[in-house]
């Protein structure tokens, strides 16, 4: 292994390739420095793929580097320019306002792009600080690793690091800075910047930028930039999907948190859902619900009506654009829905009438309020031909969670006559389902006590959340207290888009 040092002395494979583009798509600046900085929280999995030696990770250097206070070798720190539609209303120029891309680290598995979150103002902050707090960095770390371990598409947390250095939002906040780990992180709003400025030339630098880099089977199509725009709109549409089914709820599906590449991006103010209820706002700033967990799927296609508006240029014609929409995010967002949605419920295969069934589940989820997780979870163990006379008792975790249990009772007859339809053991169907229903997701309350203990300079709470959400799928007894539904202090807690 080698040692911290030699470790960054020797690291060749570091680069930039976002900084072959042209200099108007970025500004070159080193991030702020951030004193007496200490790590909060960290991904050994992420530091493994990036073939990150443990001794660098408990080195010094660590926090110095991923503080923004120490280059790695090689890296070129800059900042990207981006515009975009923010809450459905053109926003005009945005770009990196406290995010420095460093570079990216090509190995076996893959190419990594490294951005540091909160490192200090850039030209794009818009007045504003540059700086990221300890509570919303702390989300966000936690968020993209508790993705990746539901198999979520999404961007990845290497970690957090936090310093006493004073923020004011509504009140005075510490910093923190948040390591991402991507692919690449082109949005939406990158090609809108060029669009919305008649820079044609741009639109298609940046186009052929993605294609080569990320995207090389485009390059064969016919025309390859009808093949990226329907590449990004089946991504965008099973990404929503995924969303759905776990119950996930961005906050803040701006174009500009869109990703190119079909990642969930930008954990602002997110949530799970709890008592299911598909008109809940995640984000306080949300004033007229625009981001709605039912409405997900209708803004993932709006927003790819805004980013096709924007590949005019290299398609010539509207509605060659919107047919590149049209024809594929519908079709992927529900397919994969309905895939997902089969595998929570066990039904070993489709039946014509599942799209009904489905939807009279979440009709019924809709109605009665159970816990959405909690819901899944549980049915995943039930049989599929009970005991007649012992069926109240092998169905009470799940009649539980119900005040009016005779309309519980009325769904599984419905479930498990769909379940006849397609029989298969209930050995076998039930670890399928808890393979597909998570016992654990972050929920707002879990991510709020492991803040409060880090304000207090316990990260121990932050390490151990951590530990559980990478495997969400199992029991881990160990954690069982995350499992738990909201405590009543929970009840006020809101999220927006502070941070």
């Amino acid at each position: 292994m080698n040692a911290p040092e030699s470790f960054l002395n020797d690291l060749p494979i570091f680069t930039n390739s976002f900084a072959a583009l042209p200099a108007a798509f970025y500004t070159r600046l080193d991030p702020h420095p951030l004193p007496d900085p200490c790590v909060v929280g960290l991904s050994g999995e992420v530091a493994d793929f990036l073939g990150l030696p443990a001794g660098f990770q408990s080195s010094p250097q660590f926090a110095e580097i991923f503080a923004g206070n120490r280059l790695l070798p090689g890296s070129e720190p800059l900042a990207a320019v981006y515009s975009g539609h923010q809450f459905g209303v053109w926003a005009g120029q945005l770009g990196d306002g406290r995010a420095h891309l460093l570079g990216g680290l090509c190995n076996a598995s893959g190419h990594w792009e490294i951005q540091l979150k909160g490192a200090g103002k850039t030209p794009y902050s818009r007045g504003a600080d540059g700086r990221a707090v300890l509570r919303s960095s702390i989300r966000e770390f936690l968020c993209s690793e508790a993705m990746a371990g539901l198999g979520v598409p999404t961007t990845r947390a290497l970690c957090v690091i936090g310093a006493d250095y004073p923020v004011r939002r509504e009140a005075i906040e510490t910093a923190a800075v948040v390591t991402r780990v991507a692919p690449g992180f082109v949005r939406f709003g990158s090609f809108e910047h060029w669009a919305s400025r008649d820079r044609d030339q741009e639109v298609r630098q940046l186009a052929d930028y993605v294609i080569d880099t990320f995207r090389p089977q485009c390059r064969a199509a016919a025309n390859p930039y009808d093949a990226l725009l329907r590449d990004v709109s089946v991504r965008t549409g099973e990404l929503m999907a995924h969303w759905m089914a776990v119950g996930f709820m961005h906050g803040v599906m701006n174009t500009d948190n869109m990703s190119i590449l079909g990642l969930t991006l930008d954990y602002g103010p997110f949530g799970f859902m709890e008592a299911f209820d598909s008109g809940h706002i995640c984000n306080h700033s949300d004033t007229y619900g625009r981001y709605t967990y039912r409405n997900q799927p209708h803004v993932g296609q709006w927003n790819l009506y805004c980013l096709a508006d924007a590949f005019l240029p290299l398609l010539k014609r509207p509605e060659i654009a919107r047919a590149a929409v049209d024809e594929t995010y519908g079709e992927a967002f529900e397919q994969t829905f309905a895939r997902l949605m089969r595998g929570k419920l066990g039904l070993l295969a489709a039946m014509p009438d599942d799209e009904d069934f489905i939807g009279e589940t979440f009709g019924f989820l809709q109605q009665h309020r159970p816990d959405f997780t909690t819901f899944f979870r549980v049915l995943s163990r039930l049989p599929a031909v009970p005991d007649r006379e012992n069926q109240a008792k092998t169905d009470a975790p799940l009649r539980d969670l119900f005040v009016d249990r005779a309309a519980c009772d009325a769904w599984l007859d419905t479930w498990r006559a769909r379940l006849a339809q397609t029989p298969w053991s209930d050995d076998q169907r039930q670890v399928a389902m808890l393979a597909c229903n998570p016992k654990y997701i972050l929920r707002n309350w879990l991510a709020e006590a492991a803040i409060r203990q880090a304000r207090d300079k316990d990260f121990s709470g932050v390490q151990r959340l951590l530990t559980c959400l990478r495997r969400p799928f199992d029991e881990q007894p160990e954690f069982e207290d995350f499992a738990a539904l909201p405590p009543d202090w929970a009840s006020g807690l809101e999220v927006s888009c502070s941070s």
